[in-house]
């Protein structure tokens, strides 16, 4: 499977299947949002936050993949993502795309 944030993939012609998305919702547990609270008293990264976010965004673009997949795609265009925080130490994590088959 090809991925791709671009709408083309060159010297391929592409027929589009339609959007595929995959989301998550990830937290911490309630010591990790203690102590990365901790954390912004002194500033630094939230190394706990940036790894529930690299996961997040893996666990979407596999579901993305897998909705692609199961259009017979051969590559997903365009690919986005977007986050937005639904409470306190937890995020959405959505990765949306075109899926395409080469022609």
């Amino acid at each position: 499977m090809i991925l791709v944030n671009t709408d083309y993939i060159t010297g391929k012609e592409l027929e589009m299947l339609g959007m595929v998305r995959g989301s998550t919702i990830q937290s911490k547990n309630i010591g990790k949002d203690i102590t990365q609270s901790f954390k912004t008293l002194v500033g630094g990264e939230l190394k706990a936050y940036t790894e529930m976010m690299n996961e997040a965004r893996a666990l979407a673009t596999k579901r993305m993949v897998e909705e692609a997949e199961s259009l017979g795609a051969d590559a997903v265009v365009n690919i986005r993502y977007a986050s937005a925080a639904v409470m306190q130490g937890a995020a959405e994590v959505i990765a949306y795309g075109t899926a395409v088959k080469f022609k």
